[in-house]
């Protein structure tokens, strides 16, 4: 089974692009975030003429994310517990029926948190709080889960063209690297990590200085493994080439293979 996330910076922005690399990859899950839509307004009958079903959780021009996948949804579960107030649009869960049994996939977009020392930065901090103690309760069920999506965090300064020039941001600022890392430490594995050592390896390219063309990248998309999925593990890559094509998004999409 291959599953795919991808930051596709606007559904409408980029539908020529999502059906195209679809139709070239051939994932069987597809975790899109940052649609910037509302739900009735998500073109999913373009993903569906694919053969994908599709849950999303969507908000009008910002945030939002999207679910799609050859096999049916057994359960879908929008929003992340812990804040009755929060109302944007983060957080997708499903569970899908697989040969082996059921995998769990979770779809964030996590908050970017930026200027650091702000009410953005407490607000991402106490996001990823929350997404700990939901993983936290879900791994007692031992089941294969999937975590992936935007995590707009860099893990380590392997991960980031310039460390230095990044210190203050709050990608990459030590508060976040170590929720992040509090994540990993319930158990759970970084795919791309697993199956590669190299350094600067990228899965976003800023648009502006020329980022792109300088390969002056980030990785901040992540596939995080429960130990059931980890074992599963066959294969992870990140396919840069959507970065280059016409209208991009400035992210690209990072895809796992798993056996089920």
């Amino acid at each position: 089974m291959k599953i795919a996330t991808w930051n596709i910076n606007g559904i409408k922005a980029r539908i020529d692009a999502a059906t195209t690399w679809l139709k070239q990859a051939n994932p069987d899950i597809a975790c899109f975030q940052e649609t910037k839509c509302q739900d009735e307004a998500f073109p999913a009958h373009v993903f569906e003429d694919l053969g994908y079903n599709v849950a999303i959780h969507g908000q009008k021009g910002f945030n939002g994310v999207a679910l799609l996948s050859k096999l049916p949804f057994d359960e879908v579960r929008p929003k992340l517990a812990g804040d009755p107030d929060d109302v944007q649009a983060r957080y997708l869960e499903a569970v899908i029926s697989v040969p082996s049994g059921v995998l769990r996939l979770i779809n964030i977009y996590l908050p970017n948190g930026n200027p650091f020392g702000t009410e953005k930065f407490a607000y991402k901090l106490a996001w990823m709080s929350r997404l700990r103690e939901r993983v936290k309760g879900l791994l007692a069920l031992e089941e294969p889960m999937v975590i992936a999506g935007d995590f707009n965090v860099i893990p380590a300064p392997e991960d980031v063209y310039n460390p230095s020039a990044w210190m203050d941001d709050a990608l990459f600022r030590p508060e976040s690297r170590a929720h992040f890392q509090a994540l990993v430490n319930l158990g759970l594995t970084d795919a791309f990590r697993a199956c590669h050592d190299e350094p600067h390896r990228f899965t976003f390219w800023d648009y502006q200085a020329g980022a792109w063309q300088k390969n002056q990248g980030l990785r901040i998309d992540h596939l995080l493994l429960s130990p059931q999925a980890a074992d599963r593990l066959q294969a992870c890559e990140i396919d840069p080439a959507p970065r280059g094509w016409e209208k991009p998004s400035d992210h690209v999409p990072i895809w796992i293979e798993l056996s089920v």
